[in-house]
């Protein structure tokens, strides 16, 4: 596929608000992104019904299909026979086509991953840390890459679209909560992630916020398809979270839209405090450590975690009572079809949590109010990371939500 020209690297292409494609040679790059969204959307789609969607003559989407075919970005799936004519052949995109590295950079540990051009992590090294500092996380980053890249051949290493970095903003605030040394994280304050990575790497660097790569990633291989408007909360460190707007993420003038840890909500004990201060994981982190737990595998793997008990559900009736406050509060300002529950913790304890809070949302007025579907999320703890890892892909071969959501049908 041809890159379009005059763009630096790491710049995302632009994106033209149409509903469909156009037959012209201007436009090849964005008809070649259509259809590969299209197929992406749908898994796979044959010939005939990427035209319908894409607004496409089949003779145009007959060229497309031959060069991202020839290019290895799609593939052909068993013909479908139907009742008349010529079987239908489905394509598919081709999981070795692209790949990215995607890096979460969290508040405990920083993971790196290779995924491909489908979502699928093929590999994956972790590193933790008391707290996060510049130097230690770029060495992280450039070795892990090279361990990353060993496992590749040659042909694969030629297809990586590029480093995708979801990290929190202002890193260096809340280190009294962590526990983290104010003079040590200030380091933050001068460091710009973005080029010291792009500097150190071979490849087109992008940096987005930790929960907002998240909530995309929800939207691109999780629950997205099922709910063109929710609003997202991503349970890590500190709570964070994303707003998703037909199909589309929502940012807000400043990009912080959809921060969510800032709400305030009502504690057990009735003082109004901010969300991230009750239904984050630092907050069961010291519940562990009063109750005499090693809070240290928390971080270790977050699928791996074991039941604590009492702290544990001390922390998620909790941090439930706070999300169904949250969840209250933003349905009275947009009517969400649903509010998706996920976070850097095993499916049971984020199944056990969804329980709670649709349980603790029973107790609250809800007089006036459409309530959302509550329901867990479908990426799980990888969702920063794979979020991160989209954002190459997306700039260079795929096109933003919004469009598809206009589709013709």
């Amino acid at each position: 596929m041809a890159d379009e020209a005059g763009l630096e690297a790491g710049q995302a292409a632009p994106i033209l608000d149409i509903s469909g494609g156009a037959n012209q040679i201007g436009v090849r790059a964005y008809n070649e992104r259509l259809v590969m969204s299209l197929v992406r959307r749908h898994g796979s789609l044959s010939k005939a019904e990427i035209a319908r969607r894409s607004g496409l003559s089949a003779q145009t989407v007959t060229v497309i299909m031959r060069v991202l075919e020839k290019e290895g970005l799609l593939i052909r799936g068993q013909p479908m026979r139907g009742r008349v004519g010529q079987p239908s052949v489905p394509m598919m995109l081709n999981p070795d086509g692209a790949f990215s590295f995607g890096v979460k950079i969290g508040r405990r540990s920083a993971s790196l991953v290779l995924m491909d051009f489908v979502g699928t992590i093929r590999h994956e090294v972790t590193r933790t840390y008391p707290y996060p500092l510049p130097q230690p996380l770029l060495d992280f980053i450039v070795s892990g890459m090279a361990e990353l890249e060993g496992r590749m051949s040659a042909a694969e290493r030629r297809r990586v679209a590029g480093v995708g970095i979801a990290a929190p903003f202002e890193l260096w605030s809340w280190a009294e909560e962590t526990g983290a040394p104010e003079e040590e994280m200030a380091a933050w304050r001068k460091a710009d992630l973005h080029a010291d990575v792009a500097a150190l790497v071979p490849y087109p660097v992008f940096l987005e916020n930790d929960a907002t790569s998240a909530c995309a990633a929800e939207l691109v291989f999780g629950v997205g398809s099922q709910y063109p408007d929710f609003v997202y909360f991503f349970i890590g460190s500190f709570i964070g979270g994303g707003i998703v707007l037909n199909s589309s993420l929502f940012s807000g003038r400043s990009g912080t839209a959809g921060a969510l840890g800032p709400l305030p909500v009502q504690n057990r004990q009735g003082k109004t405090v901010q969300l991230l201060k009750i239904a984050s994981i630092f907050v069961l982190e010291n519940l562990l450590r009063d109750h005499g737990h090693d809070s240290q595998p928390l971080w270790y793997s977050p699928r791996n975690w074991v039941d604590y008990g009492e702290p544990l559900e001390i922390w998620i009736q909790d941090a439930a009572a706070a999300l169904a406050q949250a969840i209250v509060a933003s349905a009275s300002v947009i009517d969400f079809s649903a509010a998706v529950i996920d976070g850097g913790f095993p499916d049971w304890v984020r199944r056990r949590l969804v329980d709670a809070t649709r349980a603790a949302v029973q107790s609250l007025d809800l007089q006036g109010v459409l309530m959302p579907d509550i329901v867990e999320g479908a990426v799980g703890h990888q969702a920063r990371s794979i979020g991160g890892a989209s954002l190459p892909l997306f700039s260079r071969y795929l096109l933003d939500q919004n469009v598809l959501f206009k589709e013709l049908q």
